[in-house]
């Protein structure tokens, strides 16, 4: 079974200071751990919500770590502060809108606000970059929401082959994939 490199990218001015502790890229590491059986390669980053400083580190982790997957979480509401949606749209050369549009759907079950979300995903190379909102539990929903999907784009893209831990979630590949 190939090892899984993942990027994990929190875009927090506070956590990145230290002013708290940083529990969303600690829960989508679990949510990765509950969810694949491979062995994963985690790149972890923590840095300020500025978009020079984003997309640096997304074109590092796609470029020169080969990430087959990076999730950020944070900075995809309408805050000023918030540039990840801008900073994954500069680096991407594709736009995957359905993610977006479905974490969304899912998040408004639980808080009429999920319509201020500008989540989306994309491509870059053969990394697949998924925006994530900053709350844990916000995180494990929305990843439930589209991990279906992923193993299957990365599959598509070049990427490593993911196994999912089918007791806790079922991925998606079309008959013949």
């Amino acid at each position: 079974m190939q090892t899984i490199k993942i990027g994990v990218v929190t875009t927090s001015d506070r956590a990145s200071a230290g002013i708290y502790e940083d529990i969303s890229g600690v829960a989508i590491i679990n949510v990765m751990d509950e969810f694949l059986l491979n062995a994963k390669e985690y790149e972890y980053r923590c840095i300020p919500d500025v978009q020079s400083t984003i997309e640096s580190t997304l074109k590092e982790l796609s470029d020169e770590f080969k990430c087959d997957l990076i999730v950020t979480t944070g900075g995809t509401g309408p805050a000023l502060r918030d540039v990840t949606t801008e900073a994954t749209l500069a680096v991407c050369s594709k736009i995957l809108d359905g993610f977006g549009e479905q974490m969304r759907a899912v998040s408004l079950k639980y808080v009429p606000t999920a319509i201020l979300s500008r989540q989306t995903a994309g491509i870059r190379g053969n990394s697949l970059i998924v925006n994530l909102p900053g709350k844990p539990k916000s995180i494990k929903e929305c990843l439930e929401a589209v991990f279906p999907a992923i193993p299957y784009c990365i599959d598509l893209i070049g990427g490593a082959y993911m196994v999912a831990n089918e007791e806790v979630i079922k991925a998606f590949r079309p008959k013949g994939a």
